[in-house]
C-alpha cells in the first residue's frame, strides 16, 4: 500500500503516512521485513567448489591443526600448509570455514573445552578462603598509588586493606598479614593453618617472597586459573564496590589520606553493606553469627519414643 500512487498528487503515499492512518507501528513493519530477509535464502558463491566440499576441507583443516606441535597459527598459514598437502583452494574460503567452525587461532588458542572449575567460588564458612587483589588509583601530590585488599570468600568481609606507591610483592603481603592479625590472633607460624588464599598470577603474588610467607602463615596458595578471572571473584566484585563508592567519588592529597580513607570505608562496608546470598545481611553479622554457633554448637536432643 505505500507504494501506491496517489492519483491526486501522482506520488507514492509512502510508509510514515500509511501506518499512521491504519495507526500500525512502522517499527513492527521493519521487524517482519527482516524476518523476511533473513529466512530468504541467500544466493551461493559462484564458480567451481574447488577440490572438496566445505564438510571435506573442514575435516582437512582440523587434521592439519591438531597434526602440528606449534599452537596460534592463524587461517593463512593453515592455508598454505593445505596447499603444502596437496589441498588448492582459496584462503578467503579456508578463513570462513574456519571462523563458522570455531577453528581461528584467538578462539582455539588458551580456551579449553571445559571449564576448569565448576563456577561456585564461595564457601560455606568464614575464614575457608580469602581472595586477594590489587588496584590503582591517583592522589594530587603523590601521584600513581596502588590499593590492595583481602576479602572472604563466604561472608565477603574485608579483612585487610593497604594503599601505598609501590605494588611489590612486600606491600601485597600486608592486607594479609592484616587479616591474620585480626582472625588468627596473630604473626606465627601456622597461625592460619587450614586457609586457602585465591590469588591472580600477578608477578608480586607469584613472587617467591610472597609465597614463602604465606606459607610460614599455614596458608595454602590458591591461584586463579590462567584467564579465568571470575577464579577470583570475589575480591573483583569487592573491588568494583570499592570504586564505585570511594576511590571514583573522592579525591587525595597524599597517599596517607587516601590510606586513613581506605580504612575508614572499609569498617563502614563491614557494618553496613548487605549480602544477597546471606539474607541480606551484613559480613560482621555473618562472622559473628558463625562465631556464636561455633562456640555454642546445638545439644544432641533426645528422639521421641
Amino acid at each position: 500500500m505505500s507504494q501506491t500512487i496517489s492519483p491526486t498528487t501522482g506520488r507514492a503515499y509512502g510508509l510514515a503516512r500509511v501506518t499512521r492512518v491504519w495507526r500500525r507501528s512502522r517499527a513492527t513493519v521493519y521487524r517482519h521485513r527482516a524476518a523476511a530477509a533473513a529466512e530468504t535464502p541467500r544466493p551461493a558463491r559462484r564458480g567451481p567448489v574447488g577440490a572438496c566440499s566445505d564438510a571435506a576441507l573442514v575435516e582437512y583443516i582440523r587434521a592439519q591443526i591438531l597434526g602440528s606441535r606449534l599452537h596460534g597459527e592463524g587461517y593463512r598459514k593453515i592455508w598454505a600448509r593445505l596447499r603444502h598437502a596437496g589441498i588448492r583452494t582459496s584462503a578467503r574460503r579456508v578463513r570462513r570455514l574456519m571462523g563458522q567452525h570455531g577453528l581461528l587461532a584467538p578462539h582455539r588458542v588458551g580456551r579449553p573445552e571445559q571449564r576448569a572449575h565448576d563456577g561456585t567460588i564461595t564457601t560455606t564458612a568464614v575464614d575457608a578462603m580469602w581472595g586477594t587483589d590489587m588496584t590503582e588509583t591517583v592522589t594530587v601530590k603523590e601521584g600513581r598509588a596502588r590499593v590492595f585488599v583481602a576479602v572472604d570468600h563466604c561472608s565477603g568481609e574485608c579483612v585487610g586493606n593497604h594503599a601505598a606507591r609501590s605494588g611489590n610483592r612486600f606491600e601485597a603481603l600486608e592486607p594479609v598479614r592484616q587479616g591474620v592479625l585480626r582472625h588468627f590472633g596473630g604473626i606465627e607460624k601456622n597461625a592460619a593453618k587450614g586457609l586457602s588464599l585465591r590469588h591472580d598470577h600477578g608477578s608480586n603474588y607469584m613472587s617467591g617472597d610472597f609465597q614463602d610467607e604465606i606459607t610460614f602463615f599455614g596458608i595454602e596458595s590458591s591461584p586463579s586459573f590462567v584467564r579465568q578471572p571470575e577464579g577470583n571473584g570475589v575480591a573483583e566484585r569487592f573491588i568494583r564496590t570499592l570504586k564505585e563508592n570511594f576511590l571514583w567519588v573522592h579525591t587525595f592529597d597524599t597517599i596517607e589520606d587516601l590510606r586513613r580513607g581506605l580504612q575508614d570505608f572499609v569498617a563502614h562496608y563491614n557494618a553496613t553493606w548487605l549480602v544477597a546470598r546471606h539474607g541480606y545481611r551484613t559480613p560482621n553479622q555473618v562472622r559473628a553469627e558463625q562465631r556464636s554457633l561455633a562456640q555454642c554448637p546445638p545439644a544432641n536432643l533426645p528422639l521421641a519414643a
